[in-house]
């Protein structure tokens, strides 16, 4: 997400609104384990503290989940933080996986941005490979970089390599998506957000390849792409700042295209708005057929850290990827969708 700071809105700041937020609760919360999904609802970790981890995306490695996120204070960025969980319910913090440099003279110096981060394993170099989008202390959206950080173990910590512009491009709101054949993709919003790129990663996954092309131009961000039945599908946003807004479907036979738009993919209360959030990643689920779970941020820019998720299943009627709105659920719905409310 392009985030212009001089908007004065955001999700759930009317009074009344059904967006609207509670205040984060303090972090001492008692340490109860969990078996459900409550979207939207404040989220602790093992310690019972907020998980703090936004515009992220999750890693499987071996029966370990790691979800990579954005530590957000009230107003600012501290870095990406990691988490490890078995079940996808209860989360164990695991530290910053990628802190800011003390260096000020260092591309990702404290006060830098470090936005929708997202972890890969190369198997050839048996590194795990964190991209995310940079922006330079001091130059708000100006830098527009594509950031690259390298570890030994999914909790880092991460080294930080390089930044740059795939190929010359602005690159912000942004995803990575690994094929069955181990090539990789970054999917990025280009010139302005008015596009959005695929570019395919090199054998190391360390920089992009001149492979690299215009998907479409339709004012896209916040990409999240994945692959079933032999079709590759992309849910993005539109481009309103902090303002939810409504969310598109694409689909297409291979990762260049040519892709077809499908229309919204939401169903039930506020889809028009994505239900008041913005997508991150579709995270496959292990062991169970054609199940994907949809991650979305509600975004509350009067406090980052309070911004909540919004995690939902994706369900396929008539072959087309759909996601409804469940007040909770549990992984136990991909067994038996009729089943939708706890």
């Amino acid at each position: 997400m392009q985030k212009f700071f001089f908007l004065a809105v955001g999700f759930g700041l009317s009074t009344g609104s059904a967006l609207a937020q509670a205040p984060a609760t303090p972090s001492n919360a008692p340490k109860v384990k969990t078996a459900a999904f409550r979207p939207g609802e404040l989220w602790y970790d093992t310690d019972g503290n907020l998980i703090n981890a936004h515009g992220g995306g999750v890693l499987q490695v071996g029966k370990t989940y790691y979800w990579y996120g954005e530590k957000r204070a009230q107003h600012q960025e501290e870095g990406v933080n990691v988490y490890s969980s078995k079940d996808l319910y209860n989360w164990k913090y695991e530290g910053v996986a990628l802190a800011p440099a003390t260096d000020p003279q260092n591309d990702i110096a404290a006060g830098c941005l470090m936005e929708r981060p997202k972890v890969i394993y190369n198997k050839k170099t048996g590194k795990y490979v964190m991209w995310f989008h940079l922006e330079l202390k001091g130059q708000g959206y100006k830098a527009a970089r594509a950031g690259v950080a390298v570890a030994d173990k999914p909790t880092g910590p991460f080294k930080y390599v390089s930044s740059f512009r795939p190929n010359g491009n602005m690159s912000r709101d942004m995803g990575l998506f690994v094929d069955d054949d181990g090539a990789a993709y970054h999917i990025y919003s280009a010139r302005e957000n008015y596009d959005l790129r695929l570019a395919r990663l090199s054998p190391d996954y360390l920089t992009a390849t001149p492979q690299d092309s215009l998907l479409f131009s339709k004012h896209q961000e916040a990409p999240a792409l994945f692959k079933t039945g032999g079709k590759y599908y992309l849910i993005t946003s539109g481009c309103t700042g902090w303002d939810p807004n409504q969310a598109s479907l694409h689909v297409a036979d291979r990762p260049f295209g040519p892709w077809k738009p499908l229309g919204d993919p939401m169903t039930g209360p506020n889809a028009k708005l994505t239900f008041g959030g913005q997508s991150t990643y579709v995270l496959p689920v292990a062991g169970k057929k054609d199940a994907f779970i949809f991650m979305a941020d509600r975004w509350n820019p009067k406090d980052l850290k309070d911004s909540r998720y919004l995690w939902l299943p994706v369900q396929f009627k008539d072959g087309q990827p759909t996601v409804e709105w469940l007040h909770h659920w549990n992984l136990n719905f991909f067994n038996n969708p009729s089943t939708k409310i706890l």
